[in-house]
Order: C-alpha cells, then sequence, then structure tokens
C-alpha cells in the first residue's frame, strides 16, 4: 500500500506497526505532529497516551511504561532532549528498552524552532553522565522514517536499552510517497549475549528495578567486581552485536576515489553531487549511515578522500579523522540545507 505521508506521519506509521502501545510527550517544534497523530491513533488500537507536564515527566513515563513490558516512545526536540538526559541514563541502567524522536532544529538554547539542524549529534551519543552506550538511528527520508522507527522498537527490545530516532526538521517535514508493508517481521532475539532476561513489574517474577549499580537481581551493589562486570556488560552487549544494528547504503564506491559520507536530509544533496561529480568524469561514490551510534567506522576506511557534509560545525567530520586522516568537512549552521553544489564544489577542490 501506498500513502503520501509527512515525516513525522510515517515515523507514527513505524511506531504503530512495531505495536507501539503507549506514548507519552509533551508539544515541541518541529516534533509535533507526532504527538497530534499519535494522540488520535493509538487510543484507536488500544493503546495510551498521554500529554505530560514537560518533557521529565514525559520519559519518565515512558521508562515506567517500558518496564511493565509495553513498546513506549516519546518524541521530542534538542530543548526537550536536553531536559531528558538524566532519564535517559536512568534507561540504560535499568535497562528499559524504549524508543526516543528528536525532531532536530537549530540550537543551543530555544534556538531556531522551525529550521532544521543535525547539532544534536553528539548530544545524543554522550547526553547522559557516565562512561554508556547508545544506539542512535538517523533517517534520510520519509521512508526512512517508517523503517527506522520499527526497527528502533526492535533493537531497543532485542538489546534491552533505550534507542534514539535521530531526525531533522526536513526529514520530519517533507512529504513523499511511502510504500507500507502490510506488517512488519519481528527480529529473532533469542541468544543475544549479554543481554538478560526481563522480567516486567507486575510479572511472575520480582525483580528491582533502580538507577544505582546493582546485581542481577537489581539490588545495590557496592562490590567492585559486580561493578565492574555490569559496566562492562552494558557497554558489550551494544558493542558486541554492532552487525546486528549497523544499517547504511552504499552508491559507486568501488572505483571512488572520493566518497561523501552523509546522514539525514543531507544525503539527499549528497547523491546528486555524486552524480554531477561523475559526469564531470570525477570518481566519485557516496554513503549514507543510518546507524549513527555504535558508528561503522569501517566505512570510513580506505584510500579515499572523504567528504563529510553536516549542517553543524563538523561534528562527524571531527570524529572521523582518528579512522581517515583525509577528512574534508564541509559545513553549515544557518538553518538551511547543504545544497548540492556546495559539496561539488568541496569535490572540485579536492581533485584540483
Amino acid at each position: 500500500m501506498v500513502e503520501l505521508l509527512q515525516g513525522n506521519e510515517a515515523c507514527v506509521k513505524g511506531a504503530l506497526a512495531a505495536n507501539c502501545r503507549f506514548y507519552a510527550g509533551y508539544p515541541i517544534t518541529p516534533s509535533s505532529e507526532i504527538a497530534e497523530m499519535m494522540a488520535v491513533e493509538l487510543p484507536k488500537r488500544g493503546g495510551v497516551f498521554i500529554q505530560m507536564e514537560d518533557e521529565i515527566g514525559s520519559i519518565a513515563a515512558v521508562i515506567g511504561a517500558a518496564l511493565t513490558g509495553a513498546r513506549a516512545m516519546t518524541a521530542t526536540s534538542g530543548p526537550g532532549l536536553s531536559l531528558m538526559a538524566e532519564n535517559i541514563g536512568y534507561a540504560i541502567m535499568t535497562e528499559a528498552p524504549c524508543v526516543i524522536v528528536d525532531v532536530q532544529r537549530v540550537g543551543p538554547s530555544t534556538g531556531h524552532a522551525t529550521r532544521p539542524s543535525q547539532g544534536d549529534l553528539m548530544m545524543a551519543r554522550w547526553g547522559t553522565h557516565g562512561d554508556h552506550r547508545i544506539v542512535v538511528l538517523s533517517p534520510s527520508s520519509v521512508s526512512d522514517m517508517f523503517w527506522l522507527t520499527v526497527r528502533a522498537f526492535q533493537f531497543a527490545e532485542m538489546l534491552r536499552t533505550p534507542v534514539i530516532l535521530l531526525a531533522d526538521e526536513i526529514v520530519g517535514h517533507m512529504r513523499t510517497d511511502v510504500e507500507l508493508p502490510e506488517e512488519v517481521e519481528e527480529l529473532e532475539l533469542s541468544d543475544i549475549e549479554d543481554v538478560p532476561e526481563f522480567h516486567p513489574i507486575g510479572g511472575k517474577k520480582r525483580h528491582h528495578y533502580t538507577g544505582l549499580i546493582h546485581d542481577d537481581d537489581g539490588f545495590p551493589t557496592n562490590d567492585p567486581e559486580v561493578i565492574e562486570r555490569q559496566l562492562r556488560r552494558l557497554i558489550r552487549k551494544i558493542e558486541r552485536h554492532r552487525d546486528k544494528i549497523t544499517i547504511f547504503e552504499t552508491h559507486e564506491v568501488d572505483d571512488a576515489e572520493i566518497v561523501i559520507l552523509s546522514y539525514g536530509c543531507v544525503a539527499y544533496s549528497s547523491l546528486k553531487a555524486m552524480k554531477m561529480a561523475r559526469e564531470e568524469g570525477i570518481k566519485c561514490g557516496a554513503i549514507v549511515v543510518k546507524t549513527l551510534w555504535p558508528f561503522p567506522y569501517e566505512l570510513a576506511e580506505g584510500d579515499f578522500t572523504l567528504i563529510v557534509p553536516e549542517m553543524n560545525s563538523g561534528l562527524l567530520a571531527e570524529d572521523l579523522k582518528k579512522v581517515n586522516e583525509n577528512v574534508v568537512s564541509v559545513t553549515k549552521m544557518n538553518g538551511e540545507i547543504i545544497y548540492p553544489h556546495e559539496i561539488l564544489e568541496a569535490i572540485r577542490r579536492v581533485r584540483s
């Protein structure tokens, strides 16, 4: 079935297809359409929608629902993600599987509420205190908003961790035709190492949930060996399963001397710039990364120049310099998309 959908609407469709049964949130531009549509559609399917007093209450309610066994989510933008930071850490520590959608806008602070940005990249990765890992997915199309929302729920449940869907205003508000499936296939969840059995609140086995470092039954501990083991396991359970959660696209990279690596809405301009460069006889390829964290660094390794266009100050480009010394950063922070000709100009400079 094909539907004409806005990106934020496709996100809701994906959540419902993934059997989301609880949504708590607070409206904030440019993600408000998600809450608006969830308020209408979720109760029709026997789910629960709650508009909370703020984003702190929203993520707390989502974690509570997740720990009872419900598939739960919230949606926000940068200022709301800042408020959720503490409880994201609580979700990591309690291993509460939940989905957080961040439709990015220009920041910091209130910033520009209706303009796109990719400035929350490192906030999504490191936005709560303590040494930890988290899964972050990045949609670059309306279709991605559907499918990556589905995957976010599946990865969250598979690894018992919060998953952030890091969208942006352009992808959230653009409209395109989307091919929707009759149903979505579930991922195989058995034999996932380092992920403990889930004991929902109100279930048959009593399990204690706390933000304190705890033993296998959830009770706080001061034992250094247990503390070390548990913290390393929380990291290892994500790092060990990179192959199961890494999503990306490659375009004409086999003979490429220059590769454009992009994510989010900038992928459209990157693919156009690649085609323009090929028309000029430049061996150019493109990679669109959809799993941002943990990042598949092997994609950036190779004997080629890596051009990284981003709607921020070059956050990912700086990170990728540790695996490729030939990184060229193309940036824009004024709330406008990076255009294909701007990327092409960087390609030409590298070629010359």
